[in-house]
């Protein structure tokens, strides 16, 4: 499925992921995706989950993680593990977590943080492995309005 699958890479500089996820899970759930968000950490994956019931006082979005044992019926679901247990089209990868292999998904997503170092040499090691694999690849970066274009 390579040829298929897009790799993205979400540069945050202006804002941070906690008001940039939210909306991108949003977008992915509207094109009829299930997602899988890993975090490098349980206790991200915990605030994760908290952000996810609280970002916005008229909406939730619809997620799970493991502790709440329905992993298969989760439209998105909170890990930190590499497994894909509600079949998600779509793979976001935050805090510098990893993934050996993108081909399952329609799209996986790396969101990284434009201002630590670390990160940004890990997308970048991560672009240039996933164009070697004949992966699809994009980079996008926010504008001064917080609207996304995409740079590459």
């Amino acid at each position: 499925m390579s040829g298929e699958t897009e790799v993205y890479f979400y540069h945050l500089e202006g804002r941070t992921l906690e008001q940039v996820l939210p909306t991108l899970l949003e977008r992915s759930l509207e094109r009829g995706w299930r997602a899988v968000v890993q975090a490098s950490s349980p206790e991200r994956v915990e605030a994760l989950n908290t952000l996810l019931w609280t970002f916005r006082e008229d909406s939730f979005l619809p997620h799970g993680t493991s502790s709440d044992g329905t992993a298969a019926m989760q439209p998105i679901f909170l890990t930190v593990e590499a497994d894909n247990p509600n079949d998600a089209a779509v793979r976001f990868l935050v805090d510098g977590a990893t993934l050996d292999d993108a081909s399952p998904y329609a799209r996986v997503v790396y969101v990284f943080d434009g201002h630590d170092d670390d990160a940004v040499s890990q997308a970048r090691a991560a672009w240039t492995e996933a164009k070697d694999k004949g992966f699809a690849v994009s980079y996008w970066q926010q504008d001064g309005e917080g609207r996304w274009q995409q740079k590459a």
